[in-house]
């Protein structure tokens, strides 16, 4: 062999790990993006029936469903929520452990772990939710609705990223890449938010709890206890903490999501090695007439690679993999169907053109895609970021759209700031409409949108 072909094997073989590495830094995404994407269908399904059945002849069953009573006792301390309370206080808190292992992840190894790709969705994020609030709270200066200047600032990331799944390859991967990450900043603003503006009161006994779980989460990870349920039991006890402090207890879920580890026990270059040493036992064993699938040197074996298949991952992925599909498909559809049962009638429809709804609705659509589009602008124009790899100015402005489809995480604040008032109802109207409206703009913009010019490769 030749040094030229040697030297082309070579680069060929760098060539093949560079894009395997890419490929395993890109693969978490894609899984990610393409179960919210369709998971968005069963949200969006029963987001409908939850319309349709609040406002029918049925409407008493779907209020008398909200309203089961339900009670946990444990010694001489008893829980009773009801039904949508539950929803709302602790399977969501699930979905929050999902949004934090997405934060870790993407701070670790996604779009935000490097300087330059991360400014632009943090830049962005930061714009997209500042304008919102500003609007609102122009709309409702003084008023008895100014309290819900949060509501206009979500973006919910599985309607945004089915929305742009129904564009397909029209839309460059990286623009998707670039909402996710947006999505992800977006939603530790909002939990920063949540924390700090819609808690009413703080119980220093819960506080106590608090911290002495999150010190047992900190230990755990400290010497590097990787069993899933060590940190699902811990978290269970910080969000009974969070629960009694008054804060709400949904935030237990990042908290926890935070001190799951990621990190490997085996390193990655040895993993093959050993489990290349556990087929070739097997194989030996089958040479030497013990193919029994009983035989317990083979189970030990099987067992043996196992844990190293174990070893050679990190609990953060297991963990993510294990309750991404149960929040895609599980818990936001029932959240959905819980909370977008909004009864449409004379008098809710009046208050539209109130402060309230008017403030939430031009927040969604013109606030997000203003204060996306405006900061990304300036972070491009002074040097600080780039646009992302094939997108144009006008794809990212319909994208900035996207992002002012506020459903879950707006209805899950809107019922923060005005529980048990009028506004609520007007809120999760306005919610749904401004939603709808800034989807259809987007796609509207997106599909009209020509594709970014091939660099000339001559």
């Amino acid at each position: 062999m030749s040094t030229g072909d040697l030297a082309r094997d070579e680069e060929l073989l760098d060539r093949t790990k560079a894009e395997r590495t890419a490929d395993n830094v890109a693969r978490p995404f894609q899984r990610f993006a393409q179960r919210q994407a369709s998971g968005a269908t069963v949200l969006l399904g029963c987001a409908i029936l939850a319309l349709a059945w609040a406002n029918s002849p049925w409407a008493w069953a779907y209020e008398q469903l909200q309203g089961i009573p339900l009670a946990i006792s444990l010694g001489e301390q008893t829980l009773r929520l009801d039904l949508r309370h539950w929803i709302n206080d602790g399977l969501m808190a699930i979905f929050f452990f999902s949004v934090g292992l997405e934060i870790k992840r993407e701070f670790l190894v996604g779009e935000l772990a490097q300087r330059r790709k991360a400014m632009l969705p943090i830049v962005a994020a930061v714009g997209g939710m500042v304008f919102p609030a500003l609007i609102y709270a122009g709309f409702n200066f003084n008023g008895a609705g100014a309290h819900g200047w949060g509501i206009p600032m979500a973006t919910d990331i599985a309607f945004a990223l089915g929305a742009l799944a129904v564009l397909g390859s029209r839309i460059p991967e990286a623009l998707k890449v670039f909402l996710v990450a947006l999505a992800i900043v977006d939603d530790i603003g909002a939990l920063l938010v949540i924390a700090i503006f819609y808690t009413p009161s703080i119980e220093w006994q819960g506080v106590a709890v608090i911290a002495m779980m999150l010190l047992a989460l900190w230990e755990a990870n400290r010497i590097g206890a990787r069993r899933a349920w060590i940190y699902l039991l811990l978290g269970l006890g910080l969000w009974a903490g969070f629960y009694m402090s008054g804060l709400h207890a949904t935030l237990a879920g990042v908290l926890t999501a935070l001190f799951v580890p990621a990190r490997v026990k085996i390193a990655p270059g040895a993993l093959p090695q050993v489990i290349r040493r556990g087929a070739d036992d097997i194989q030996a064993q089958a040479l030497d007439n013990k193919p029994d699938a009983m035989d317990p040197d083979r189970v030990a074996i099987i067992g043996a690679i196992e844990g190293s298949l174990d070893a050679g991952t990190t609990p953060l992925q297991r963990l993510e993999r294990m309750v991404q599909p149960w929040v895609a498909y599980g818990i936001l559809p029932v959240f959905g169907l819980f909370n977008a049962g909004v009864a449409i009638d004379a008098t809710v429809l009046r208050t539209l053109p109130t402060a309230v709804p008017l403030g939430i609705m031009v927040g969604l659509v013109f606030g997000k895609s203003v204060g996306i589009g405006l900061a990304s602008w300036l972070a491009v124009k002074t040097g600080q970021a780039e646009l992302p790899e094939g997108a144009t100015w006008p794809q990212l402005i319909g994208t900035a759209f996207l992002a002012g489809i506020g459903f879950t995480m707006a209805l899950f604040i809107s019922g923060l700031a005005f529980a048990g008032t009028h506004f609520e109802r007007e809120a999760q109207l306005a919610i749904l409409i401004g939603s709808l409206i800034a989807a259809a703009v987007g796609i509207a913009i997106l599909l009209t949108s020509k594709a970014a010019k091939a660099p000339d490769s001559r």
